[in-house]
């Protein structure tokens, strides 16, 4: 009987630890989660929450993808390639509008990355026609230059940010965006398309308008923190699976961002941040130019001199006003696809505003983290526009300038 007993004890052990070892076997990995990026200075969320452990802090294992394009990133938020990432703010807008894409696709926005940063550079043929902020003479600046060449601006993705801002300085210009082309250009390829002559104006985002200084291609003529000053800029956008389906592991990595974010607003912490994003693998662009830009100093180029930003530099954080993704910035951005005459017809503003932007989601990460949710669906005024009210985006088409 003892000896029955003992075997009984010595299976049972077996088996339970047979059992915990095949437990631990078909224990599933973490998910990877991969995040795209371009070649821009505000990815930088995205580098110093990977380079700080910040999102293996939070428990999630995430991949950084540099992308060629805003519409490789595009294509494979859409197909599922990745599941989000550092993104053009309108872009998802664009898309769901079918200006920028298959009309009716979905892209999420999950929260904001960054205000202010971006910039509208001329090539040297404009050097001495029109300065610094000079908008008021840009538009007899481009006429002087049209009596000798054709002039093309570009931007980087179709009813994007940069395109944006650009036709938004045309317009307070008084440019008539018929009299010029404007193509689209992937970020990193700007200064190589205007040092060849492609182009004699462009609208994107740092590094590349210092670079286009730094190597005397061109000048940096406005910033589009001078356009709409704390303007939203970059989003985190993710695809409608990753949202629906992993919404701890988005959860995850939003807090990790943020994060990043106020790291990123110590001004101390800029030049490590730079240091990081100089890297090939990153942004590879000159160490100089990236940090500079980055703490808000602008060399202009084109003997314009230096011009110092003091609380509207590239903000990431800025006591929590950064990150909320507002639904009024989303209705102004398809008020301005009206406007341009992407869309014949003006779009179901809030409809498209609520089916995108993950506001609920943000409101829970920002209760968690103790950061503040900004207030929403308030008029605001841009520095040469009207004012707008996206509660009536009508109205304001009635008055602005196109």
């Amino acid at each position: 009987m003892k000896s029955i007993i003992n075997k009984s004890i010595l299976f049972l052990t077996l088996g339970v630890l047979l059992t915990g070892v095949v437990s631990f076997k078909v224990q599933s990995p973490k998910r990877k989660i991969k995040l795209g990026f371009i070649s821009l200075t505000d990815c930088a969320p995205l580098v110093v929450a990977k380079e700080l452990g910040l999102f293996a802090k939070y428990g999630v294992d995430v991949e950084l993808e540099k992308e060629a394009s805003w519409a490789v990133i595009r294509d494979k938020i859409l197909n599922g390639e990745i599941d989000g990432a550092h993104c053009l703010f309108s872009m998802p807008l664009s898309v769901y509008t079918g200006i920028g894409g298959t009309a009716g696709k979905e892209m999420k926005i999950a929260m904001v990355l960054n205000n202010n940063g971006q910039g509208i550079t001329l090539s040297k043929d404009f050097c001495g026609l029109v300065g610094f902020k000079e908008v008021n003479k840009a538009a007899a600046a481009v006429k002087t230059v049209q009596s000798r060449k054709e002039v093309t601006f570009a931007m980087t993705f179709p009813g994007g940010t940069h395109d944006i801002w650009l036709r938004n300085w045309m317009a307070a210009a008084g440019i008539n965006q018929k009299s010029v082309s404007i193509i689209t250009i992937p970020p990193p390829q700007m200064v190589a398309n205007m040092r060849v002559d492609n182009m004699e104006g462009f609208s994107v985002g740092e590094p590349w308008n210092g670079v286009a200084a730094a190597q005397n291609i061109g000048f940096t003529h406005i910033a589009s923190q001078d356009i709409w000053k704390n303007h939203p800029e970059k989003a985190l956008v993710v695809n409608s699976a990753f949202a629906a389906n992993d919404k701890e592991d988005l959860k995850k990595v939003m807090k990790a961002l943020i994060e990043a974010c106020k790291w990123l607003d110590v001004m101390g912490n800029r030049s490590k941040a730079a240091s990081w994003l100089t890297k090939p693998n990153y942004v590879n662009a000159p160490l100089q130019v990236i940090e500079a830009r980055l703490k808000g100093s602008n060399d202009l180029g084109c003997d314009l001199g230096v011009q110092k930003y003091k609380d509207d530099y590239m903000m990431f954080y800025n006591n929590g006003i950064v990150n909320t993704p507002k639904k009024s910035n989303a209705i102004w951005f398809l008020a301005q696809y009206v406007r341009f005459g992407y869309l014949k017809t003006e779009p179901a503003y809030k409809a498209i505003a609520d089916k995108l932007i993950l506001s609920d989601l943000f409101e829970e990460v920002a209760k968690e983290m103790a950061v503040p949710v900004q207030a929403d669906m308030q008029a605001f005024k841009t520095t040469y526009d009207v004012s707008f009210d996206p509660n009536n985006p009508a109205a304001y088409l009635k008055t602005t300038k196109r």
